[in-house]
Formats: structure tokens, sequence, C-alpha cells
């Protein structure tokens, strides 16, 4: 029974054709593994504490990210996904399937031969990084990276069945992979740290890679993957040349999305011990919603937009992005201000405990606080990335993001001796808001007409009612602070809870008072998922 759920629902699953159903599917998988991000952070918090071991776990992620980054994000969301999909589109699958057996050649031989180097060179890089650490703590990061190397190239094989199973719409296991990515990491907190002590943390990072692999192999080989090893084919494949052609501008751009990370790591080596981690944990925490609904919508709708510029379907296009725009910001620019204004419970429910003391905590949200202020940006921007890659300009977002990037530093470097730990939030919060702005105004400025009054007008009622919503959550705050004395898990969740449900109460009131279409969409879209029948029809 278990194994025929398996090959029929998962690896044989239906294609999710549309946009709002195929975000629905990933934001679900990204709930649960959202979650298990927290259950991680929380376990990390209350083993370790925003200290020094923290700090060295995160600063090990940055250059095995930077390869991850550059060689697999880039090749996979800006250049193999499209180019796949037209192949399939145009009935040209034997073409994929040597494409996606070329890409993953290229990929595992590029990230072993420049891992090596690095394995090598790894104290001299880190001494750059990290020129705050102490000599031991600077040790520490050497050993944590040298073992985390092996995660890109298990994630970079698996970026490549992902792009696969998106191309064909199977959004299913695809989601499930982060799932498998987290488990791995909190089995080696809990396991591996056991036996091991804190380096059982990095080699947790390279099983949840394994795993995140692992699960996707056998639906990618269910929907025709075959790979054959062919140095020289994949070299001189036209379509293996395209994808790098494409990948070039895209991993650029990654480049400099990761300097950003490099830079955060720099700086915060030279502030107190445990800046890095409390910058990593509010980055976690805001990161939820951006995941569930930022990347999960962009990621929806990247092959059905890539779909409309293959066929030349301009309409279509602007009706997808559109679309997808406002839902996004349906969903986000509320979450935005629940965090913001319950920050402090947030912080407190999700990391506070054993060695994460009130010290870490008010750290925590205030940096939190800062970043979920540019949080509506951050889950834009991806959908804005894809935007682009869709009609196969990769450039845009690289230049875009380097000028991005360029403020971020420089407000750093004006900021950091006033503001410390905050500067850091601040120039992110202030750069990513300038990103999105510029790839909306060049993007209107490449396609033209992007359905802007419906865009504007959803923008502003939405966040008008956030806002309103905000204030009652706030009063409902000071209300209940007369009755629960906020010292237990259990009433700081129950604060989060009536607190969050009056403010969802309201913001929906306010979505129907002033008729928002997409507070519409989305009651329409929860009575066809638990009823089966439109709204309109439903018996009261």
């Amino acid at each position: 029974m278990i194994k025929k759920i398996i090959n029929n629902k998962i690896l044989n699953g239906c294609p999710v054709e549309t946009v709002a159903g195929a975000a629905l599917v990933i934001s679900i998988a990204g709930i649960v593994s959202r979650v298990l991000g927290l259950v991680r952070d929380r376990i990390l918090a209350s083993q370790f504490g925003a200290g020094d071991v923290l700090d060295v776990y995160y600063a090990a992620f940055r250059i095995p990210d930077l390869i991850y980054n550059l060689l697999v994000v880039g090749a996979l969301s800006a250049a193999f996904i499209p180019v796949f999909t037209h192949l399939v589109a145009g009935k040209k699958k034997e073409e994929a399937i040597i494409l996606s057996s070329g890409v993953i050649t290229l990929l595992a031989a590029s990230i072993a031969a420049i891992s090596l180097v690095l394995v090598i060179f790894a104290p001299f890089v880190i001494k750059l990084i990290t020129p705050g650490f102490s000599p031991e703590k600077m040790r520490e990061v050497v050993d944590f990276t040298r073992i985390m190397f092996l995660s890109p190239l298990f994630l970079g094989i698996s970026a490549v069945f992902g792009g696969i199973l998106v191309s064909y719409k199977r959004f299913l296991v695809y989601s499930l992979a982060p799932i498998m990515y987290n488990a791995g990491i909190i089995f080696g907190a809990l396991v591996f740290v056991h036996f091991w002590g804190p380096i059982g943390l990095a080699w947790g990072v390279v099983l949840g890679a394994f795993f995140h692999m692992l699960i996707q192999y056998p639906a990618a080989k269910k929907v025709g993957f075959k790979y054959s090893f062919s140095l020289a084919k994949s070299i001189c494949d036209k379509n293996v040349r395209k994808v790098l052609a494409l990948m070039i501008p895209r991993s650029l751009g990654m480049a400099v999305n990761q300097i950003n990370l490099l830079i955060i790591t720099i700086f915060a080596s030279t502030l107190a011990a445990g800046s890095l981690a409390v910058f990593n944990f509010a980055n976690n925490i805001q990161s939820v919603p951006l995941g569930l609904f930022g990347i999960s919508f962009a990621v929806a709708a990247f092959p059905h937009l890539s779909s409309a510029t293959g066929k030349e379907n301009q309409q279509e296009f602007v009706r997808i992005f559109s679309r997808t725009f406002r839902r996004i910001i349906f969903f986000v620019i509320p979450m935005s201000v629940f965090i913001f204004v319950l920050r402090a419970e947030i912080v407190r429910a999700i990391l506070g405990g054993g060695q994460f003391d009130w010290e870490d905590t008010v750290k925590t949200l205030n940096v939190l606080g800062i970043l979920s202020i540019s949080l509506f940006a951050q889950s834009l921007i991806p959908l804005l990335a894809r935007s682009f890659y869709a009609i196969c300009d990769t450039k845009i977002p690289f230049y875009v993001a380097l000028v991005s990037e360029a403020v971020n530093i420089l407000l750093v470097i004006l900021l950091i001796r006033d503001f410390q730990i905050m500067s850091l939030a601040i120039a992110f919060s202030i750069s990513g808001i300038l990103n999105m702005l510029l790839l909306i105004f060049v993007l209107r400025k490449k396609v033209g007409y992007l359905d802007d009054r419906k865009i504007i007008s959803s923008f502003f009622k939405i966040g008008f009612s956030s806002l309103v919503a905000g204030v009652v959550i706030q009063l409902t705050r000071y209300y209940l602070g007369n009755f629960i004395s906020l010292d237990t898990l259990a009433e700081v969740l129950f604060q989060i809870i009536i607190s969050g449900s009056v403010g969802v109460a309201v913001f929906l009131l306010s979505c129907y008072y002033f008729g928002i279409e997409e507070f519409y969409d989305f009651k329409k879209s929860i009575w066809m998922k638990i009823f089966g029948i439109p709204s309109e029809q439903r018996i009261d």
C-alpha cells in the first residue's frame, strides 16, 4: 500500500497546472520545512546560545554557499529551467534529457574542482571573511568549512533534479526536498553533536544536503531522466552551451548577493561575540513568509511566465505577473506588520530558553523588527528576477543587484560605529527595497504595461488594512498584559495566538470592506480546496 502511494501519488503525481495550485503545494511543504527550520534554530539556540559556536557555524556556511549560489542557483533558476521547459514544450524530450545529463556533469566537475582548491586554501580564505575572530575561532571555522564543502556537490545534483520536476510541474517532491535538508541538520544537532561535539553540526549539513538530493532522484527518473556521462559531449551540446551563456550574468548577480552575506559576516566578526548568530536567527525568522509566499509563488509562476514568453503571448505574461505580484503582497504585507508588532513574543517563543538569554532575545528582536520592514520587497524580488529570466534577460537583475549591494556596503560603513549590529539590518533592508524598486522600473520599461493600476490599488488597500490590523494587535497585547505575565512559553504562545487571531480577523474584514480582489480569490480557493465547490455555491 505504501509503495503504491509513493509510486502513484508522489512519483507519478499529476502536474499542477495553475500558479495558485502550484504555490499551494509548495507553500504547504514550505510550512513544514520552515517549522522544521524554526525547530532547528531553537535547538541550536538552546544548546549553544548566541555565542562563539554559532558564530563559527554560520561563518562556515559562507564559502560553500557562495559556490552553490554561483554555480547552481545561477544555472538552474535563470538558465536551465527556461531552456529545458522550451525543449519539453517543443516535443524535444531526448534533447532535454541530454541537457540535464550535461548540466549535472559540468556542475559536479566544477563544484568538485573548486571545492578541492578551497579546501586546501581554506585558512587563507577564512582569514579574509572573519577578520575579527580570534585565531582559535578562525581554526574552528576552517574545520567546519572543509566538511561543509561536500554539501554543494549534493545540492548541485539535487537542483538539476528539482529543475526537471519544476519544468514538468511536479512540485510535490520538489517541495519535500528542503524538509529533508532541515531534517538532516536537526539530526546532526541532536545526534552527531552528542558524539563528535560542535563539529557534528557541519556533518548534519552534509547529511541534509544528501537527503535533499536523494528524495528527488526517483521522481526525476520517473519523468524520464537518465544520466549518461560524457564530459566532451556535455561541453559541445548546443543546449548546454545556451545554459552556460544564460547563467553567467545570473551567476554574477548571485555573486553580488553572496557578497552581501560576506559583508555581513566580515563586519559581524568585528562586533561582540554572537552578533553573526543574532543576525542569522532574525533573518531565518523573517525568511519564513519570504519562503512560504515570495519564493513559492515565484517558483510556481516561473514555468508559466517562461511558457508565455515562448509563445510570444505578452498579455498572458502580464496577467500571470500581475496576479502573482498581488497575491504575494496580500500575504506578505500583513505578515510583516504582524511580525513587527509581535517580534518580542515571536523571538521568545522560537528561540528563548537554555543558553539563549534575555540579552540575546533583545538583540534578535531589534534586528528582526528592522528586517521585517523590507520583507515585502524581499518577497517580490524572486518574482521580479524570474520575470527577467523568463524573457531570457539575466543581465538586468545582475546590474540592479550590483547597485543595491554598493548602497548596502556604503550604509554599513556609515552606520556601524553608532548602530553596531543594527547597522547590518538597516543597510540590508534599505538595499532590498531599492533592489525591488529598480527591478520594477526596468521591467516596466522593457515589457511595457504591467497592469499597474491594479497592482498599485491592491498595494495601498492591503497596506492600509495591514496597518489597521497591526494597531489592533498592539491594543490587544496591552489588554492581555493586564491578565498574563508572559513568564512561561505557554503564556507567550497564548499572547501570540490571541493577538494574532484578532489581527487576522480585522485584516480580513478590512479586505472585505475594501473589496480587495485577492481576498476573494483566497476565499474562493479555500472553499474549493475544502469543499470542492466555489464559495458562491456553498450552503450556509
